[in-house]
Order: C-alpha cells, then structure tokens, then sequence
C-alpha cells in the first residue's frame, strides 16, 4: 500500500531489501502506507515533516542509524521510533532509547511484535497530531482578543460569575455580558465548560492577564498575609 499524505504511513529505513520486504508484507496485513527508505540520508533529505504514522528504523551496532535519530527533533520529525535490531543486546537496546527509540524489538519477534505495537504508535501519533492542531487553532483565536476581553476571560477561568467579574472589572454586568458574547464568537465555542478546558493554559500563561486576588471580586480584598498563592 502506497503512502498517501493524507494518511498514516509506517517508514522504514534499512540497508537490508530483504528486511524491507518482510517488514512491507507485515504493515500491508494492516492496511497502512508503507514506504522504505535505503539509508538515512535519504529519509532526512525526503521525509515530511507533517507525516504522521511511525518510523521503523533498521539498526546494526556499528551503523549510522542511531545518530539519524538523533537527528530527527532538529528536522520537524516527530514520529514515533520503533528499533528493528538483527542482532539485539542489552547495550544496542539501551542506546536505541536514549537515541529517542519508543520501542525496541529483535527482527525474530516482528510477526509476535511488530502488528500490535505499530497499531499503538500509530493511533497515539494520530491523537496527538490532531491535539497540536487544536492547540494551535485555540492560540489563534486566543490572539484576536482585547485586553479587556483577555480579562474578562481571566475572571471566568478563576471561576467568577458575571455580577463578580463586573465587580473585579468596575463596569456593569450587561458589559460583561457583552464581553461574553464576544468571547463565545471569536472562541468558537458557547460552552463555558469547554472555554475553560481549551484556554485555561493559555490564560496562565499570559503574563499581562490581571491577577485576581481572593476577595478582589466582591469588592474586598484581604489582608496581604491571608491572600492566596500566586
């Protein structure tokens, strides 16, 4: 099965074509693109970035495919690693993992092994890909706030009502009931649950948010030694 870029793919870099046509008739039985690359130059030179899948990496104990791995973070290549080693020791699987590896296997245990651990890579990479692309859209709506709306935003995470946060904020309620409407369009999202789940981090993170001081909202602020954490 080819590679499609819309798809999954498992990739194999290999010296070995004899290895490479085992490793294709096992990822075929699952019904994933396959494609095999013959060194790791030629995957560092050709492979997107944006793939998403896994990479089988081939290794001997003198070779050069442990250092590609190391590579890899420096390139945008962020697919799982699973090592395929012929000759498999004790000293070859520790350096596979500290090279960055996910999962190590001898080439005796593939038809054992290999199926139910690409299924496991594969659907986690898919997972977190997805993940990283909402968080990426939660940041660029995050970006089209005001200030003010920033702060209103701010108070709803802490968890405060309309009637508080006006209070924290000296302005009306019906104003911030305005402020909420606008979060609710410009966050794609009408659900206070779901406001707080997706942009939470990005509030904490914000450094020119307001920091809200326990007992500020109802128009008291406590004494500086009984005052939260922040």
């Amino acid at each position: 099965m080819i590679c499609s870029p819309r798809l999954p793919c498992i990739h194999l870099v290999t010296p070995n074509p004899t290895a490479g046509q085992r490793v294709a008739r096992l990822v075929a039985e699952l019904g994933i693109g396959f494609r095999a690359w013959w060194g790791p130059d030629a995957l560092l030179a050709g492979l997107d970035p944006e793939a998403t899948g896994a990479l089988l990496v081939d290794v001997s104990p003198a070779g050069p495919e442990l250092a590609m791995l190391e590579r890899l973070p420096s390139r945008g290549i962020d697919l799982p690693v699973i090592v395929l080693a012929r000759q498999a020791t004790v000293d070859l699987c520790r350096r596979a993992f500290k090279a960055g590896a996910r999962e190590f296997l001898p080439m005796s245990s593939l038809r054992s092994g290999l199926p139910d651990t690409l299924r496991k890579a594969v659907g986690q990479h898919v997972l977190d890909r997805q993940r990283q692309q909402r968080d990426l859209h939660a940041r660029s709506l995050y970006a089209r706030l005001s200030e003010r709306e920033r702060e209103v935003l701010g108070l709803l995470v802490e968890g405060l009502t309309n009637k508080e946060i006006a209070r924290a904020l000296a302005v009306s309620p019906r104003t911030v009931e305005v402020h909420r409407a606008r979060l609710a369009a410009k966050l794609e999202t009408d659900s206070l649950a779901k406001l707080v789940r997706q942009y939470a981090d990005l509030v904490d993170e914000d450094d020119g948010r307001p920091v809200l001081v326990c007992g500020q909202a109802w128009g008291e602020p406590l004494s500086p030694a009984s005052r939260r954490p922040v």
